[in-house]
């Protein structure tokens, strides 16, 4: 069957214009078939299907609460509704099929996708983050990532209606972004460090003018007054590259007064820090971290990257940062704020986070450091 629908997708493709039912029909009848309105209706379906958007994987990423479309090879299909992946009664023909959509994807995003560059990372104009990597590289065959963007943008309310703050919790987070305290929100893949780090912005005064800085746009806060400004990969020929490091420093010549990094990833860490501890105050960023005592471990391997000693990461920091907020995905896919951790220079100089609050459902647990966690928020 598949062969006999690229046979007819060419022979329509010949025809150097948009084809309409009627050729479709004429191709059909080309290829000895009994041609029947039902069957014109299917095979139009399917020349749509796999010719816009995603194709066969849009009925997944139009579901309601997916964040996630993963495709392992022809056969495996996977959806992430908020329970973490579960399979997907859809499977392709054949590897062929998959890297076919790969390709045409990587080519929506402006993209180069071929055996000479056999990886690409982008974003659809819907919105969709992708990645993309060709058999043989990836196996058990052509492997896509598609991260849908979220449809609405989720207030602070809204995380305590479904459980992932206590209402005590959220007038914590509150208070840190009122006061401008500058801060990192850390946690692992898929548990709502850009949702959160959004739902925060969105209480930022209306005056103030924020600069978000990203790899592809995912921040969406709720505030009148955003700028953005987005990374981009060099083209085929190795040229036109704009790297988060210029981004970030550019960010800082368009009078903000908020300077937001939606993920440190590399050596734009040293320039953020460096912003920070030249007059930015409140900004922010999300880091990759299992926990919050492992952030300072993360920040000193990216700062070194960008260049810088150990100790020179750890002076920067202490004069930066103040806070940690940890998010985790529960076992069975809820997301919540977990724990919040101050920086502090200890006598050696080197920065150390102490967790000094965790977060309940039922509200806020102080630890032995809460009480300078208590000062910086204030009443």
């Amino acid at each position: 069957m598949r062969e006999g629908f690229d046979e007819l997708r060419t022979s329509l493709a010949k025809l150097g214009r948009a084809f309409t039912p009627t050729d479709v029909a004429a191709a059909l009848r080309a290829q000895g078939r009994v041609v029947t309105d039902c069957l014109v209706r299917e095979t139009l379906d399917e020349l749509r299907r796999n010719s816009i958007g995603a194709g066969p994987l849009d009925e997944l990423l139009n579901l309601p609460d997916v964040s996630d479309v993963v495709v392992n090879g022809a056969s495996e299909v996977f959806v992430d509704r908020g329970a973490g992946l579960e399979r997907a009664e859809l499977c392709f023909v054949d590897d062929e099929q998959v890297r076919r959509l790969a390709i045409r994807l990587a080519a929506a995003a402006g993209r180069r996708l071929d055996d000479a560059s056999p990886f690409v990372d982008g974003r659809l104009p819907s919105g969709v983050r992708l990645h993309a990597v060709l058999a043989p590289v990836s196996e058990p065959g052509t492997c896509l990532s598609l991260r849908v963007p979220a449809r609405r943008n989720f207030s602070l309310e809204d995380l305590v209606g479904s459980g992932s703050l206590s209402p005590e919790g959220a007038g914590l987070l509150g208070s840190i972004v009122r006061r401008r305290e500058p801060f990192l929100i850390s946690g692992g893949t898929g548990t709502g460090k850009t949702t959160l780090l959004a739902a925060m912005l969105a209480l930022v005064p209306a005056r103030e003018r924020m600069v978000l800085v990203e790899d592809a746009r995912e921040l969406v806060p709720s505030h009148p007054h955003c700028v953005r400004l987005e990374a981009r990969p060099p083209n085929a020929e190795g040229a036109g590259a704009i790297s988060l490091t210029t981004l970030v420093r550019q960010a800082l010549r368009m009078r903000p007064d908020r300077v937001v990094l939606g993920e440190v990833r590399g050596a734009e860490i040293a320039d953020l820090l460096t912003a920070l501890n030249t007059g930015h105050e409140g900004g922010c960023a999300t880091v990759h971290a299992n926990s919050v005592s492992d952030v300072m471990a993360r920040i000193e391997a990216l700062a070194a990257l960008g260049g810088m000693g150990r100790e020179a990461c750890h002076a920067q920091v202490a004069s930066a940062l103040r806070m940690v907020i940890h998010v985790v995905r529960e076992p069975g896919g809820r997301r919540s704020v977990a724990q919040i951790g101050v920086f502090r220079r200890s006598a050696s100089g080197e920065v150390v986070i102490e967790p000094a609050a965790n977060l309940r459902p039922a509200g806020v647990e102080y630890t032995a450091a809460g009480e300078r966690l208590r000062r910086m928020v204030g009443p």
